[in-house]
């Protein structure tokens, strides 16, 4: 018994809240094993190494220890181990993000509301009334 399902491993080491996010991120081509495409039925043995590429970021895995079992967050950590030019990637794309931020996330403000509109439409009333003609 020392191979386990790769949807039930991931789920087992908190990278998916549940199985069937496993197997759809599986699916989609997002998860490799040994740099092969990996299917969920896919047999993780101790020692493979998991290229797994989720919410814009990569990581690459080495299987320390198998379980079915999803237990509590320390455990899990126990499961594997981050490479460390992963790490270094990850700590790289942090402090890119850091420097340069999405222009759609610095928004304070989301849409205008009732009373802000009724504002902008009398201010765009009385300045246009201003000009002359």
């Amino acid at each position: 018994m020392d191979k386990h399902r790769l949807d039930k491993w991931l789920w087992a080491a908190r990278f998916y809240k549940t199985r069937a996010l496993a197997a759809e991120d599986i699916a989609k081509g997002r998860v490799s094993v040994n740099e092969q495409v990996a299917k969920a039925s896919r047999e993780l043995r101790q020692g493979d190494v998991v290229e797994l590429r989720q919410a814009g970021s990569s990581r690459t895995l080495v299987v320390k220890a198998l379980s079915r079992l999803r237990g509590p967050a320390p455990t899990a950590q126990a499961l594997y181990e981050e490479t460390p030019e992963s790490i270094a990637q990850r700590i790289a794309r942090a402090a890119e993000r850091k420097l340069n931020p999405e222009p759609a996330q610095t928004i304070e403000q989301g849409r205008p509301t009732k009373r802000d509109r009724r504002q902008l439409a009398d201010w765009n009333r009385w300045s246009a009334s201003a000009e002359p003609d």
